[in-house]
């Protein structure tokens, strides 16, 4: 803790000019500074410990109960995206015919249909294609409140299909 020294008598021998000099009374102080460094240790600990410094930011993705359930879903309330490798991609809903975009115009499709709770979204994405072309889809559609959509990968056959157009 803190204490307090008594003061210290300095005698020196006569001065010049005569006379009794009594010379000044200084009193000693000392801190001890063990506890506040300990109370800062602990404060230091506790604010660490307590601190979230970031939530992880994960996709929530529901994932069918099993493989073999089928569920029958009106063509006409399927928009079908297609995207191939060189930021090629190709949507139709329904029976329409195909209509080619890029990934990016993709929130153009998506913004028409907004908030369509019945719409069922399909994403087929080559394995060739960049991985952040499947975030900026997926991130069109939240912003656009289409909840409902599957994920998959491209077959040779479905690739074809939209080559030829």
């Amino acid at each position: 803790m803190g204490a307090v020294d008594p003061p210290q008598r300095e005698r020196k021998g006569p001065k010049k000019g005569g006379g009794v000099h009594h010379p000044k009374r200084r009193v000693g102080i000392r801190i001890d500074m063990t506890p506040m460094v300990d109370v800062a240790f602990l404060l230091l600990i506790f604010f660490m410990v307590t601190t979230v410094f970031r939530t992880p930011q994960a996709l929530e993705i529901n994932l069918p109960p099993d493989e073999n359930v089928k569920i029958e879903i009106a063509e006409s309330k399927v928009l079908t995206v297609r995207v191939l490798p060189d930021d090629r991609t190709y949507w139709k809903r329904g029976t329409d015919p195909w209509a080619r975009t890029s990934v990016s115009s993709l929130s153009g499709v998506f913004k028409n249909y907004k908030g369509n709770k019945d719409l069922v979204v399909v994403i087929k994405i080559d394995r060739e294609a960049p991985f952040n072309n499947m975030v900026q889809i997926i991130d069109q559609l939240d912003l656009a409140s289409l909840t409902r959509f599957s994920l998959g990968t491209l077959t040779p056959q479905e690739k074809k299909e939209v080559e030829a157009l």
